[in-house]
């Protein structure tokens, strides 16, 4: 695909993304996806294939919400199989804290699905905001 199919392709799941709409995003995601959250939190790390990342990462995030969370890109450019994203979450957890985090998402796009993704984000939030997953302490600190 062309970086103008790409950036397209991220744009429709952007438009669904700011709808609260997750669906298009788990359906692009490939088999082997690989997302990494930059960073020392709880939640940092690599998640290695679809199943991974729904099990240990999206499921346990999104049941600290109290209705699905809302990204709103700002900014989509676009180079050859590389999509970059600026964008604006919004949530709000159950104990009823906002999680409004600002993201830069490096994502790999190959034949028409999402390869990898890296995500940028402020994790001091993280921190502060959600609790650390299952089976996973608190965050690493110096």
């Amino acid at each position: 695909m062309s970086a103008s199919e790409n950036k397209a392709l991220v744009q429709r799941i952007m438009d669904a993304r700011a709808q609260r709409d997750h669906g298009p995003f788990r359906a692009a995601m490939a088999d082997d996806f690989v997302w990494r959250i930059i960073g020392s939190t709880a939640w940092s790390g690599t998640y290695n294939g679809k199943a991974d990342v729904i099990a240990r990462l999206l499921e346990p995030l999104y049941a600290q919400f109290k209705a699905p969370s809302r990204i709103v890109p700002s900014r989509i450019l676009a180079d050859g199989d590389h999509v970059v994203v600026q964008c604006d979450g919004d949530a709000t957890t159950l104990s009823g804290e906002q999680y409004a985090n600002t993201y830069c998402l490096v994502i790999r796009v190959e034949d028409g699905m999402l390869r990898e993704l890296t995500e940028y984000c402020d994790t001091a939030l993280i921190d502060r905001v959600l609790p650390p997953p299952p089976g996973r302490g608190p965050a690493v600190t110096a």
